[in-house]
Formats: C-alpha cells, structure tokens, sequence
C-alpha cells in the first residue's frame, strides 16, 4: 500500500499546497478526521479550523477558513475561503479583528449581521490560536 497520498490545498487567492503527504488532520463539520492513503473517497465541509499535514514524518500547520474537501484513495483536495501558515498571520490584525468582532456582538443586529459577525469572530480567533500555538 502507497505511503503518501497527494494533497492539493488551493485557498481563494492562491495555490496554498501541492505535494505528497503522508497524513492529513483536519476539522471537519462533525469532528476531527484523519486522512492516509487508501483512506475511502468521501466529501465533506470544513469549519473555520486547524489543520496539519506530514511531510517527511514532520507536521506542518496551518489556519483555514470556511471550505469543503474531497477525498479519494491517493488524492485530497481541499478548497477553502483562506489558509495561512502560522508565520503569515498578522497578530496584531487578528486581535483588532477580534476585538472589533467582539464589540459588534454587543450591538443589536439583525440575525444576518449576527451570524456574519460570530464567523468574523471565529476567523480572527482561529488566527490567533494557529499563531500562537505553532509560530515561536
């Protein structure tokens, strides 16, 4: 059985990744799923979340927004709004974006805004967990 299985990540203004990997974790609508090769082909949304991929038996990883993957036996491919490696994330933007997120909750808003807000809110606080959790 193939070790490696390839991963396209392809965020809405770029190609994040192409290459092989060895295992792929990521959050999906109900739960963590974990991807190797072989894994049975399934489609699936994706939260606002973390995720992390083997390269070379090392993890690498990355925040992601709001997107859907497809998995087949030696291919996954993921399509999401955003993706960013912990380096690229602007702290201090994120924290502005949470605190503005935050003070807009406090508002009285329609049931729109409500929900645009909360995932504004949750963008802007993954940022600053996959910062600080893997950026040294």
């Amino acid at each position: 059985m193939e070790k490696t299985f390839q991963l396209e990540i392809i965020a809405s203004d770029r190609i994040f990744f192409q290459g092989q990997v060895e295992h792929l974790v990521i959050t999906a609508i109900d739960g963590l799923l974990g991807i190797m090769a072989g894994h049975e082909p399934l489609v699936t949304c994706l939260p606002t979340g973390e995720l992390k991929y083997m390269i070379g038996g090392v993890w690498h990883y990355a925040a992601i927004s709001e997107g859907f993957i497809q998995v087949l036996p030696d291919k996954a491919v993921i399509l999401a709004d955003s993706c960013e490696l912990p380096e690229e994330i602007d702290i201090k933007r994120a924290e502005e974006a949470r605190q503005r997120a935050e003070e807009q909750l406090r508002q009285k808003q329609s049931i729109m805004e409500y929900y645009q807000t909360q995932a504004a809110l949750n963008r802007a606080m993954n940022r600053l967990k996959v910062s600080q959790k893997h950026f040294k």
